[in-house]
């Protein structure tokens, strides 16, 4: 009989663990969702927000901050040569944002994330960009906008203040022409 009880205590213990981790998946899956769902699509920043004084390195040896481009618009695009949504992206920023707005008060970087310069040189010529590309070591630059685990196809639109104006996530055709009104409007 002791030992039908204990079995039967084990099995119990089995049995409340899996509900446990069930519940806990649940909850998280419910957080996930919900911050989805809530627009942040996982930015750590918002519209409207300032953002932080950065200094990029560009791949030409050049370096810039963010403050020193005040008074201009400035779009930040977080990009990598191994993702295909950047891939699909960058020619539509080439051609209709950067070609467009380049000769304006207007700058457009693309901030690789986390590789080194000779890849990065190859990448942009591969593409066929001629916007200026930045390297982010270790994404420290994307998670000043970004949890550092989320996804890059981003494009932070910065107003000529320093403020967040637009954020984008992945490539989606609504949302860039949106992006293009706003750059837009900016310039006016």
């Amino acid at each position: 009989m002791d030992i039908y009880i204990f079995v039967t205590f084990i099995y119990t213990i089995n049995i409340m663990q899996k509900i446990a981790f069930l519940i806990l998946s649940l909850v998280l899956f419910t957080i996930t969702i919900h911050a989805q769902n809530n627009g942040d699509r996982g930015y750590i920043v918002k519209v409207g927000e300032k953002v932080p004084n950065i200094t990029l390195n560009l791949i030409n040896g050049k370096t810039v901050t963010l403050n020193e481009l005040r008074g201009k618009v400035v779009v930040l695009q977080f990009t990598a040569s191994w993702c295909s949504v950047c891939r699909s992206e960058m020619p539509h920023l080439e051609k209709e944002i950067w070609e467009t707005n380049k000769n304006k008060n207007f700058i457009l970087i693309g901030v690789d994330r986390d590789e080194p310069i000779a890849k990065v040189k190859a990448f942009k010529k591969e593409m066929h960009i001629t916007y200026p590309m930045a390297l982010d070591p270790g994404a420290n630059i994307f998670a000043k906008f970004a949890l550092k685990q989320a996804g890059v196809t981003r494009n932070v639109v910065i107003d000529q203040t320093g403020h967040i104006a637009f954020l984008t996530r992945l490539y989606d055709p609504k949302e860039f022409n949106e992006m293009k009104k706003k750059i837009e409007e900016l310039l006016k």
